[in-house]
């Protein structure tokens, strides 16, 4: 699932090519991808134009001149194409949106969405929604305090959405081993430096990340060569069996509420 840098590369790269232009085409085959009748969904977005385009956590929001917003969240299998029709990977497209510079195409979006929301909808949506991990709010004892009153592994809360946005299976573990940690270390057994080498680390793996365009392999475009830069560089992710690049120990894989886990059990401290 796309987290945190695949999210923002995507809204950069579709930032710079649609923002300011109208919506020309929009066509809809999969009724259960949309929240309105797919009627009423065409006919609110023909003509209107995109004024930005927002991220919140692994979410895009599309901020419409009209004071609307489409929100997007690919989940598990979704992906987005921009370009021409034929350019686009075969796959089925759930919904499709065209500009004067190319069309977006929605697809797999058999779990993911895009929906037609008032900017009221919206944050009532996302309310409870946790701060982007690099809000200047942010400090580090706000930061210790989203987690203050978690109780289990550390893993499980780093990829839970009402604590911080946009971290997921991949970048919990790459910020988890930057620290020095085990993604199963509980919370409450945590010292004082791991909780300042945690802090930093996510700020140093998910700014690498977004450099490298995410690990995962998606292209938005036909000539995008930046997007799953970052998989070659993770650190532990998907890496089990492999040497440690800190230590020389074996990256070993283990489950953790149902997640897969990668870890080096000899340079990361269970606090």
């Amino acid at each position: 699932m796309p987290e945190w840098p695949e999210m923002e590369t995507y809204r950069r790269m579709l930032a710079a090519r649609i923002v300011g232009q109208p919506i020309t085409r929009v066509e809809v085959t999969r009724p259960k991808s949309i929240n309105v009748a797919p009627e009423l969904f065409v006919q609110e977005l023909i003509g209107r134009s995109v004024w930005f385009v927002e991220r919140r956590g692994k979410m895009l929001l599309f901020h419409l001149d009209n004071g609307k917003r489409l929100l997007l969240h690919l989940m598990l299998g979704g992906m987005l194409h921009f370009g021409e029709a034929e350019d686009k990977p075969e796959r089925t497209v759930q919904v499709s949106i065209g500009f004067p510079t190319g069309d977006i195409s929605f697809i797999g979006l058999r779990l993911g969405y895009i929906h037609l929301l008032t900017a009221k909808e919206v944050e009532n949506q996302l309310g409870k929604l946790g701060p982007d991990p690099f809000d200047k709010r942010l400090t580090l004892e706000r930061f210790k305090e989203r987690f203050a009153r978690k109780r289990g592994a550390l893993k499980t809360s780093l990829v839970n959405q009402n604590v911080i946005s946009g971290i997921g299976n991949c970048y919990s573990d790459e910020i988890a081993f930057a620290a020095g940690v085990l993604p199963g270390a509980q919370i409450s057994e945590l010292e004082e430096g791991t909780w300042e080498r945690l802090y930093a680390a996510m700020h140093e793996v998910l700014s690498e990340a977004l450099n490298y365009g995410g690990y995962m392999e998606m292209p938005l475009m036909q000539d995008d060569t930046l997007t799953g830069g970052f998989n070659e560089r993770c650190r532990v992710y998907d890496r089990a069996g492999e040497p440690c690049v800190r230590c020389s120990g074996v990256i070993e894989q283990s489950e953790l509420s149902s997640r897969k886990t990668f870890y080096c059990p000899s340079c990361q401290r269970d606090r």
